[in-house]
């Protein structure tokens, strides 16, 4: 029998097929009777999954990031595609091809690592670049960037995402170097390189949607600049000289303040030219890179709109490219 992929959906279909549970939470309607709320990930998108008058105890052993056995019907409401469950397990990973749920960076992840090297090398100040040379020759940390995630819900959420999302931001820095010329271009090349580094370690590199003990305890910002910390230490001890205190500084302000605001996590509002580009720069990547996916991977393909997404507070516009 051939798979039933989220995209090649449509109102009314049954459904009886193995996904990956991307998020799951335990809700109450209005007689205080829970239902279950889950979002389901194949390589072809998401789509949501409810599941009315639950147990929260039969429920116990089914989380996040596990692969789930469902059954249920795809129902139009309100416009938007969904699908109301009626049973729902967990099945083993190695028994599924992983192929079938994951979906892949838009360009091959070792072409992003060569452009990611070509570019971190072209750092003009030494020992920033000495620096940067001492991660890329970091082979273990490598692989593990090629492997990670840039984000669990929302932007880049893929095995190689992250290194797609670092290069696809140092490569719009150097496209716009010569209209800051107050920004110090090596300490933002640098930066972006940094700002989610911590990311190796915050999420699980063999499930891009579950957090590390690590993760959850610290965050990718104190693991991003204890890693960085680390390597200074191994480039002083290689050259026998003081990295820069104030280049040192900068960097880890950049990890520090890249979101932006305390409200979105940041440690401290960005206080530098870099620190706010570095801000914009991941910002927009993010966001163009959601808001593009988002409607790429909507399943209802006869609606200009994509369903209301309570993330962004808004539905997104998917136009004629719809039909």
């Amino acid at each position: 029998m051939a798979r039933q992929f989220l995209k090649e959906l449509k109102d009314g279909d049954s459904v009886e097929e193995v996904y990956l549970l991307a998020d799951k939470q335990l809700r109450a309607n209005r007689q205080a009777n829970l239902f279950l709320l889950a979002s389901l990930r194949d390589r072809t998108g998401t789509m949501s999954g409810l599941m009315w008058n639950v147990v929260e105890e039969s429920l116990a052993n089914v989380n996040a990031g596990d692969f789930v056995k469902v059954c249920g019907r795809v129902q139009l409401h309100q416009g938007n595609l969904q699908m109301i469950l009626t049973q729902i397990r967990t099945v083993p990973a190695n028994i599924l091809n992983p192929e079938d749920f994951e979906q892949r960076p838009n360009a091959d992840v070792e072409a992003l690592l060569r452009k990611l090297r070509n570019l971190l090398l072209s750092i003009e100040h030494p020992q920033l670049r000495a620096l940067m040379e001492c991660f890329l020759i970091d082979d273990e940390l490598m692989d593990d960037l090629s492997k990670a995630a840039a984000g669990v819900k929302t932007h880049h959420a893929y095995r190689g995402g992250l290194v797609e999302h670092i290069v696809n931001m140092l490569e719009t820095a150097k496209r716009i170097r010569d209209l800051y010329p107050a920004v110090n271009f090596d300490v933002l090349l640098a930066g972006i390189f940094l700002h989610d580094l911590g990311k190796v370690r915050e999420m699980s590199l063999d499930n891009a949607f579950v957090y590390t003990d690590e993760g959850q305890l610290l965050g990718h910002l104190i693991i991003g600049i204890e890693m960085l910390t680390e390597k200074i230490a191994e480039v002083e001890r290689l050259t026998n000289e003081s990295f820069p205190t104030e280049i040192a500084l900068r960097l880890k302000h950049m990890i520090a303040s890249h979101h932006g605001s305390y409200e979105h996590g940041a440690v401290r509002l960005p206080m530098t030219p870099e620190a706010i580009a570095l801000h914009h720069l991941d910002n927009l990547d993010a966001k163009v890179h959601e808001f593009a996916r988002t409607i790429a991977d909507d399943p209802n393909t006869g609606s200009t709109w994509t369903p209301f997404l309570a993330r962004i507070d808004r539905k997104l516009f998917k136009g004629q490219t719809a039909k």
